[in-house]
């Protein structure tokens, strides 16, 4: 299981909504990319798969698929983008891919859960 908090959010952060597209960075993103980010506290994570499912707040997604570089970027940045757009091929290795549903409000102390 991985479980996070969003501590702040960038003035800018939704403006992947068009391309369906969430992106998690840890309290050590770069400057010029925090004002683009959700910033989350960086915590673990040993697997993520197919057969779990992400919950933004209690709300439920279905994984699509996991790009090669999800977990290691998670440990190791916190830095990963949510995509909710159903795809069954990871075309970007640090994305996280979700059902095709409408995104979700995140807003600071929304929990982000994957089990």
């Amino acid at each position: 299981m991985y479980q996070t908090v969003v501590k702040s959010i960038g003035k800018d952060a939704t403006a992947f909504n068009a391309e369906k597209m969430v992106i998690l960075f840890g309290e050590n993103a770069p400057q010029e990319l925090v004002d683009y980010c959700y910033i989350i506290e960086v915590n673990n994570v040993d697997t993520i798969t197919e057969e779990q499912r992400l919950y933004i707040d209690g709300e439920s997604y279905e994984i699509t698929k996991v790009g090669n570089s999800v977990i290691k970027n998670l440990n190791d940045l916190g830095h990963i983008t949510l995509k909710f757009d159903g795809s069954t091929e990871a075309e970007q290795s640090g994305t996280l891919y979700l059902e095709d549903k409408a995104l979700p409000t995140i807003t600071v102390g929304s929990s982000i859960i994957i089990r």
